[in-house]
């Protein structure tokens, strides 16, 4: 695997677990915004691109961009709650869209 990804796929991997935790416990909540709707898409494109890049395909710099920009915005709607679990899911998204966006460079 080439190791520029590493800390790439490390965040993507990260952010796919809060995620998966977020829209878990958001799933007996009511919710204002699109959380738990954005924790869906965003833990597809993590996935997508982890594959991406652990394949070292020549799309994966696309793919991280895409990412980042779904995990601003999951990160914008999960960081409108109060919750414990949505703060860190924005937290993750947050990091995973700059590593993302430097792997996008």
């Amino acid at each position: 695997m080439n190791v520029q990804y590493i800390s790439c796929i490390e965040a993507c991997q990260i952010c796919l677990v809060s995620c998966q935790h977020c829209l878990t416990e958001m799933a007996t909540k009511e919710s204002m915004n699109d959380c738990p709707r954005c924790c869906i898409e965003c833990i597809d494109a993590c996935l997508v691109c982890v594959k991406m890049m652990a394949s070292d395909s020549k799309h994966a710099g696309a793919y991280c961009k895409l990412c980042a920009e779904i995990c601003d915005y999951c990160a914008e709607q999960c960081g409108q709650h109060d919750h414990d679990h949505c703060r860190k899911c924005a937290e993750a998204c947050r990091k995973c869209a700059e590593e993302c966006r430097k792997m996008a460079a």
